[in-house]
C-alpha cells in the first residue's frame, strides 16, 4: 500500500464520513497531520494512519470507519456518555482490555441507540476505554440477555499497548 498524505478533498471527504458516523465535529477526529494508505489496485483510500500506527480503516463495502484504540481515545474524550459506549462489569476488565470478545453477560450498561454493526467503545464502569470493536447486536439488546456475543472486540487496550 502506497502511504502519503490526504489531498484536501480526500480530508475533507474523511472528515465527513466522521461527521456522519460519529456525530462530532471532523477535525476533532481526524486532524491534519495524519497520512493514509491507498489500495494499489483500486486507488482508494483503505487506511487513515497517525504518527505511524492504525487510526482508522475505511470499510469497502459501506464506507465507513472501522475504529482502532488511538481513534477510540479520542473519541471516548469527546462524545457525550453513554453515546456508543457499551460499560463493562468490573470484574471482567483486564479480560476485555486484552482484545477477548464481549459477551452480554458481562454487560453493565449500552447506549440504546447502538445498532448491529455499529463500531462502539468498550469502557469500565468510569468511563475509561478498555477496547473498540463491532456490536453484534443492538443495545437495548445487551443488557437484556444474559448469553451471546454482544461486541467482537477488534483491539483492546492491553493489546495495543504490546504491538
Amino acid at each position: 500500500m502506497l502511504i502519503r498524505r490526504p489531498t484536501q478533498s480526500e480530508l475533507a471527504e474523511l472528515r465527513g464520513i466522521a461527521e456522519f458516523q460519529f456525530k462530532i465535529p471532523g477535525f476533532l477526529l481526524i486532524p491534519d497531520d495524519v497520512r493514509v494508505a491507498i489500495s494499489p489496485n483500486t486507488n482508494r483510500i483503505r487506511l487513515v494512519l497517525r504518527s505511524g500506527v492504525k487510526y482508522l480503516a475505511l470499510r469497502a463495502r459501506d464506507y465507513r470507519f472501522n475504529l482502532y484504540v488511538p481513534a477510540g481515545i479520542v473519541l471516548n474524550n469527546y462524545l457525550p456518555h453513554p453515546y456508543i459506549r457499551v460499560y463493562v462489569k468490573d470484574e471482567y476488565t483486564s479480560f476485555i482490555a486484552s482484545g477477548k470478545t464481549l459477551f452480554c453477560k458481562h454487560v453493565l450498561v449500552a447506549d440504546p441507540e447502538i445498532k448491529p454493526e455499529d463500531e462502539v467503545l468498550v469502557t469500565d464502569s468510569t468511563g475509561k476505554l478498555l477496547a473498540v470493536g463491532r456490536a453484534l447486536i443492538a443495545g437495548w439488546e445487551m443488557v437484556y440477555y444474559k448469553r451471546g456475543e454482544a461486541v467482537r472486540v477488534r483491539e483492546g487496550v492491553s493489546s495495543s499497548e504490546e504491538n
